[in-house]
C-alpha cells in the first residue's frame, strides 16, 4: 500500500488536510520502551509553522493523542496509533483546484487516481500537513534509537544559492550537527543563515519561492546493517525520504559530485582508528554495497520550492476542457527545507530502526557478539 512503508517496523499514515483527524500507526515497535511524550511535542514543535519568514500563517498546535500501543508510559510492542486533530482550516481557499489543477501539485494525478472521488482540499492524502504524523512516529523511534547510542542530526545545507559551511563527511562535528535541534535555522554558519533569510525574504515579497538542500547525518550506526541489491540501506532510506511531498532528489556521501571524480580521488581508503576498521574519506556515505561500514551514514535531500506561489500560473480547466490562467491565494510557506528538516530526521528515525529490528530481532538492540567490528 501507497501510504505504508517498512519491512519490521510498519509504518502507515493516514487522513486528509483538511479532515477531522490526520494519524500514524507504528506496528512492530520493541515492548516495554519508555517514551518521552514532552519530547515528542518539542520535535513536533520543530516542523509546526512559526512566526518565521519562511513559515504559512496556518497554525496547528500539532497536539495528539496516543490511542493504543501505549501503557503505562511504555510502549506495549502491538500496534501503537496516535491520532492529531486538524484545527486551522480554510477549505474554500481551495473550492476550484479540483477541476483547475495547481501546476506542480498533485491535484491533477490525484484526481485520476481516485477517479474523482479524494478530498482535495488542501491537498488531501498529498499535503504537507501528513509529515506531522510522520514526525510523530519518527520521534518515536528516535528515542528509542537513542537508547541504543544512535542518533540523527541535520542542517541545511543550501537555500537557493546560498550554501552552509562545508562539513568532514568522514569526520563531521557531532556536537555541532546534534546542537543545532534547538536552532530555529539550523545551519553552522550564522552569518550564511541570515544570508538564506533574507533569500526567502526577497523571494516571499515577490510572491515567489525557493527551494534548497537538507544534509542528514546517522552516527554510530554499527556496521553490517542492510542488504544487497534491493535491500540496500540506501534502496529503503530513500524510498522513505521521498515520501515526503517536497522531496525531488535523494543521494548519499558526495553524492553527484562523484560523477565527475577519477577512483583514486574519490575512494574511501581503509585505516584503523583505536583498533576499528573506518575509512579515510566518507564519499561513500557509510555505505558500501548498500551495506554499513561504520562510519557516519550520509544523507543529502533535495527540496523543491513551494509550489504554491503569487505568480498568475497556466492551466487547464478541466470542465470547461479549456487552457486559463489561474492565481493561487491562500497560506505557503515561501520555503519549505526549514521545516522539511526535522522531517528527514523522522523518516531517518523510522527506516534505522526498522534495520535494526531486521538484523537484531524485536529488541532492535546488538548483542554483544553481534556489534560488529
Amino acid at each position: 500500500m501507497g501510504s505504508s512503508w517498512g519491512e519490521h517496523l510498519r509504518l502507515t499514515i493516514f487522513g486528509e488536510a483538511h479532515g477531522e483527524q490526520i494519524g500514524a500507526v507504528l506496528d512492530g515497535l520493541p515492548p516495554g520502551e519508555e517514551l518521552d511524550l514532552e519530547l515528542v511535542r518539542s520535535f513536533l514543535k520543530r516542523r509546526s509553522p512559526s512566526r518565521a519568514p519562511w513559515s504559512t500563517t496556518r497554525r496547528e498546535d500539532d497536539a495528539f493523542a496516543i490511542v493504543s500501543g501505549f501503557y503505562q508510559g511504555r510502549t506495549t510492542g502491538t500496534p501503537l496509533c496516535a491520532l492529531l486533530p486538524n484545527q486551522d482550516v480554510r477549505s474554500q481557499d481551495y473550492s476550484e483546484f479540483q477541476h483547475m489543477p495547481r501546476p506542480s501539485h498533485a491535484d491533477y494525478t490525484g484526481g485520476i487516481r481516485y477517479a474523482g472521488a479524494n478530498d482535495p482540499r488542501g491537498g488531501g492524502h498529498f499535503s504537507g500537513r501528513l509529515t506531522a504524523p510522520l514526525c510523530l512516529a519518527g520521534a518515536i523511534c528516535l528515542q528509542i534509537l537513542a537508547r541504543r547510542g544512535i542518533s540523527v542530526a541535520a542542517r541545511i545545507a543550501r537555500i537557493g544559492d546560498v550554501e552552509d559551511a562545508a562539513v568532514d563527511l568522514a569526520r563531521p562535528d557531532t556536537e555541532a550537527l546534534l546542537g543545532l535541534w534547538g536552532k530555529e535555522l539550523p545551519v553552522l554558519d550564522e552569518g550564511r543563515g541570515q544570508e538564506m533569510v533574507a533569500a526567502i525574504a526577497e523571494a516571499r515579497a515577490g510572491g515567489d519561492s525557493l527551494g534548497g538542500q537538507v544534509q542528514a547525518f546517522v552516527f554510530d550506526l554499527p556496521p553490517g546493517l542492510g542488504d544487497p541489491i534491493f535491500g540496500g540501506v540506501e534502496n529503503r532510506v530513500a524510498s522513505i525520504l521521498f515520501g515526503i511531498p517536497a522531496v525531488k532528489g535523494v543521494s548519499f556521501g558526495a553524492g553527484f559530485a562523484v560523477s565527475s571524480r577519477k577512483g583514486s580521488e574519490n575512494n574511501d581508503t581503509f585505516c584503523l582508528e583505536d583498533g576499528r576498521v573506518r575509512t579515510r574519506s566518507n564519499n561513500d556515505g557509510g555505505l558500501s554495497g548498500g551495506i554499513t561500514n561504520g562510519m557516519p551514514v550520509v544523507v543529502n535531500v533535495a527540496v523543491k520550492p513551494t509550489p504554491s506561489i503569487g505568480h498568475p500560473q497556466q492551466t487547464i480547466d478541466l470542465e470547461a476542457k479549456c487552457e486559463k490562467e489561474l492565481m493561487i491565494t491562500g497560506r505557503h510557506d515561501p520555503c519549505l527545507v526549514p521545516r522539511v528538516l526535522p522531517v528527514v530526521e523522522a523518516a531517518l528515525g523510522v527506516a534505522v530502526l526498522d534495520l535494526m529490528l531486521g538484523s537484531y530481532g524485536v529488541t532492535a538492540k546488538p548483542t554483544e557478539e553481534g556489534e560488529g567490528q
